[in-house]
């Protein structure tokens, strides 16, 4: 087996990387894809809390056959350079769900990459992510959305939301959609903002501390991301894991 090459910044799915991070990773994790097949009418979910203080970096091949469904919800909160990569083809009438979160600041990049490839008629894709950065971080969402010629009554979705809680933080959203069939509906959201100090300070003023009122905030943006997630114990491990983050932060 030939050990895949580095990628460098020319590359589109990693215009964003954490380059130095990469390198650590070293080339042999490249190749190490999780795969994932999900036989037809039956679902599979993926509740994940991924990131350390070492480089890490998750790749799933996802295949879903006729009228299966996948879901992934997870949350990035590393502390150091951490990727997630989701490979996913559907074949008829196939669902795929994605909710997920980065968070953190110290500097650190953390993205996920996703493409989602309609090959058949009639599947469903939708993906909601949260980005929540400071103290120089950046949050990175590469998504890409291929709809097959033949695979007529697609309806696939992407929305972005970023939260940046002090000046040098960044987020980056490359939404990617390629489309050969005409019956479709296919949408893509992307948007960076700050905090709403008028919330912050309406909730101060009736007694709310400001970490308290912070962490509230935060919760209800990212909260989005696991909407679908109805394990209610997987929900609550997801959502404190990204809060768990913001414990400490001087904000």
């Amino acid at each position: 087996m030939t050990l895949a090459t580095l990628p460098t910044r020319r590359d589109e799915a990693w215009r964003y990387a954490d380059m130095d991070g990469v390198a650590r990773l070293g080339r042999e994790a490249l190749d190490q894809w999780q795969a994932i097949d999900v036989a037809a009418g039956t679902s599979v979910t993926r509740c994940l809390v991924v990131g350390n203080d070492a480089p890490e970096l998750h790749r799933f091949r996802v295949q879903l056959a006729e009228g299966a469904s996948a879901a992934f919800f997870i949350t990035n909160a590393g502390s150091d350079y951490t990727r997630v990569e989701v490979e996913v083809r559907l074949a008829r009438g196939a669902h795929f769900e994605f909710g997920g979160v980065t968070i953190g600041g110290a500097g650190v990049t953390r993205e996920f990459v996703t493409q989602v490839i309609h090959a058949e008629p009639e599947a469903t894709s939708n993906q909601t992510i949260r980005a929540v950065h400071w103290a120089g971080a950046t949050g990175n969402f590469l998504g890409e959305i291929k709809v097959a010629r033949h695979a007529q009554k697609t309806d696939a979705a992407q929305d972005f939301k970023a939260l940046l809680l002090e000046a040098g933080a960044s987020a980056n959203a490359v939404p990617q959609l390629e489309i050969f069939a005409d019956d479709v509906k296919c949408a893509h959201g992307a948007t960076v903002g700050a905090l709403d100090e008028a919330a912050r300070f309406y909730m101060m003023a009736r007694g709310v501390d400001p970490a308290t009122a912070q962490r509230l905030l935060v919760q209800a943006f990212i909260g989005d991301a696991f909407v679908s997630l109805y394990d209610a114990g997987e929900h609550e491990r997801l959502l404190e894991a990204a809060l768990a983050a913001l414990e400490g932060a001087r904000l």
